[in-house]
This record gives structure tokens, C-alpha cells and sequence, in this order.
């Protein structure tokens, strides 16, 4: 009976984290399933596990296994790795504490709102990364940036060049900025001010 308050709770733990915090922010139907199908696919081997002779040992092998599988793919953004360690995580403590206790209880707890805060799309909302291919072949980086900032209207902190095709003319840059909220302002303005001019 214990074991399966577990469960319950866990289950009320991933749906929180799937569509209460990640659906919301994110809007992907996909990596939310997923979430889901993992927790419970790892809550079931983690119980079995916890009721066998094997030690912990082998559920955190289970735990690194199953993270590796899927995180190898490049559509994944870096923040929502955190999510499919979270339901990972909280799967294996569900399963291997054998029931309700007030550690596990606290460490789900922690992992939920601990995501539910530093994913906030309050928290640097400011702060943006993009790659971008821009039509001409720059050797210069004090140009480069230069012409960075003005196509971006933004603050530049990092800015990495991928590459520098003299072929094609192209120049591939990965660009970390914090958006100006002046520049921001004044390009809403024009834009404003370009339909105006085209309804009339």
C-alpha cells in the first residue's frame, strides 16, 4: 500500500512537471509524452528493482542509461535536458523508497520547484542566443560585431564564429545578447510607422 502512495504521488509529481511547468513555456506535445512515458516506464523498473535483491547501485546505472539514450539527439534545447533528468529523477525516488516518506516527498518537492523557478520565462528574459549566416565573409571581428549588433539592435556578450566561407561569401556566427529595450522600442516604432504608411 505504501508503494503504491509512491506511485500516486509521483504520478501527481510528473503531471505538475509536464503540463503544469514544461507545456506552458515550452508548447511541446512531444518532449511532454515523453516526460510522462519515461517517469512511469522508470517508476515501474525502479519498483521492481527496490523489491528485488539488487542495491541502488543498479537503478542509478538504469538512470544514466536512459538519460544518454535520449539526450544524444540535437533537438533537444539544453534547458530541456533538465526536464527529462527531472522525470528520471523522480521516478527512481518514487520507486526505490518503498513508499511515502518525507525525504522523498521533499526531494520531489525540490526538483519541481526548482525547475518551475529557473525556468521562468521571468528569469533573464532579456538574454537571447541565436546562430545566425549573414551574406558576406567577415576576417574582421571588431566589423563582425559591429554589424552583429546593428542587425540584432542588441547588446552583444558572446559571440563565436562557426564559419567564414570566402567561397560563398557567407559567415556563420552563434551570437549570446541581451536585447536592448530602447532599441526594442524604436524598432517597434518604425514598424508601426511602415504600416501606417502602407494602409494610407
Amino acid at each position: 500500500m505504501e508503494q503504491l502512495a509512491a506511485a500516486g504521488l509521483d504520478l501527481v509529481a510528473i503531471a505538475i512537471l509536464a503540463f503544469a511547468v514544461y507545456f506552458p513555456r515550452h508548447r511541446r506535445r512531444d518532449l511532454a509524452v515523453a516526460f510522462v512515458g519515461i517517469n512511469v516506464g522508470v517508476l515501474a523498473v525502479s519498483i521492481v528493482l527496490g523489491s528485488a535483491t539488487v542495491g541502488a547501485g543498479l537503478g542509478l546505472g538504469l538512470f544514466g542509461v536512459l538519460s544518454i539514450i535520449r539526450l544524444r539527439s540535437s533537438e533537444i534545447e539544453h534547458s530541456e535536458i533538465a526536464y527529462f533528468f527531472a522525470a528520471l529523477a523522480l521516478g527512481l525516488i518514487a520507486g526505490l523508497s518503498g513508499g511515502v516518506t518525507w525525504l522523498g516527498v521533499t526531494l520531489m518537492a525540490l526538483i519541481l520547484v526548482a525547475l518551475a523557478v529557473i525556468d521562468s520565462p521571468a528569469l533573464f528574459r532579456r538574454y537571447r542566443e541565436q546562430r545566425l549566416t549573414l551574406d558576406r565573409a567577415y576576417t574582421d571581428e571588431v566589423a563582425l560585431r559591429a554589424v552583429v549588433e546593428e542587425t540584432l539592435g542588441a547588446r552583444i556578450h558572446v559571440l563565436h564564429v562557426r564559419e567564414v566561407n570566402l567561397v560563398s561569401d557567407t559567415t556563420v556566427v552563434d551570437v549570446r545578447y541581451a536585447i536592448d529595450k530602447n532599441a526594442r522600442r524604436d524598432a517597434a516604432a518604425a514598424h508601426t510607422r511602415t504600416l501606417t504608411q502602407v494602409g494610407s
